[in-house]
């Protein structure tokens, strides 16, 4: 691995971690929307709208209803969120990612259902508003940062074990239309990588067994949801003819290349665990 790749990303863990436990909630969600409108302005790009004022433009629409979610959901410093009203948002939201699983498994055929820039800009507002919508509904409940520090370290498990399970044995591509490099080997060594996760968190936590199997069912449900996320951006990024969404960050590129995956993955987390009982 790169030495420049590996200094960036100890810099993002710093910068994210200090973040997440130093600042309040209300303020990790301003910090939190500030790298979404930057990732928005990344996927205008994606989306074929390729000069500044109109990337600007589309960034600007992205932080529009960032801030219209924010009002529906109550979101203030002093008062909670309205739980109720967060449910109904993410129950109409997260099954978009179905749709994009189905695209990505027909792509490049799928392209033209959704290769227009009018398409492709909604797709980047489904991908981004419930990513920050997630990060406020956790960071409001009871131990909120510590559930966001989960779901960063499920994805970041998935991508170790996929890194180094598909580097040694990775011979059969999982979806070689979109990310030729990806592999099912790589893909099981995510999985591996989460059951040693869960393994230790149930441990950790002192977990009954049903409990335990709860929290395997949102691992594993959560690691799907980041290889769905993962797969959609590389598909954006092959139907433009870009390797990187930007490149802002040495040796990773743009914001979205670092937070592709949990852009599927933190809503379909939160979704199951509001809806449920239980309790990490």
């Amino acid at each position: 691995m790169p030495k420049k790749r590996i200094i960036t990303a100890i810099f993002i863990a710093i910068i994210f971690s200090a973040a997440l436990f130093f600042l309040e909630s209300y303020a990790f969600s301003v910090f939190s929307a500030v790298v979404i409108v930057y990732a928005g302005w990344e996927w205008a790009r994606l989306s074929g709208l390729l000069t500044p004022p109109l990337r600007l433009l589309y960034a600007f629409f992205v932080l529009s209803i960032l801030i219209l979610s924010g009002y529906i959901l109550g979101l203030a410093k002093t008062t909670p969120i309205h739980l109720d009203t967060a449910k109904v948002l993410m129950t109409w939201l997260v099954p978009w990612w179905a749709i994009a699983l189905l695209w990505i498994q027909g792509y490049p055929s799928s392209a033209v259902l959704w290769g227009s820039r009018c398409v492709r800009g909604l797709m980047g507002l489904l991908v981004l508003v419930p990513t920050w919508l997630s990060i406020v509904i956790l960071t409001s409940l009871d131990n909120g940062k510590w559930l966001v520090f989960v779901v960063v370290l499920i994805v970041a498990s998935a991508d170790i074990g996929a890194y180094f399970s598909g580097s040694r044995f990775g011979k059969n591509k999982l979806s070689p239309n979109v990310s030729p490099n990806k592999t099912w080997e790589g893909f099981l060594g995510a999985i591996i990588a989460n059951l040693c996760l869960t393994f230790l968190l149930g441990i950790f936590l002192k977990l009954n067994l049903t409990e335990w199997l709860m929290l395997f069912f949102i691992v594993m449900a959560t690691v799907l949801a980041a290889v769905v996320g993962d797969l959609l951006e590389s598909m954006m990024k092959r139907h433009r003819g870009v390797k990187d969404s930007g490149n802002i960050l040495p040796g990773h590129g743009g914001v979205l290349d670092r937070v592709d995956s949990l852009t599927a993955a933190l809503p379909v987390f939160t979704l199951i665990f509001i809806y449920s009982s239980f309790q990490l």
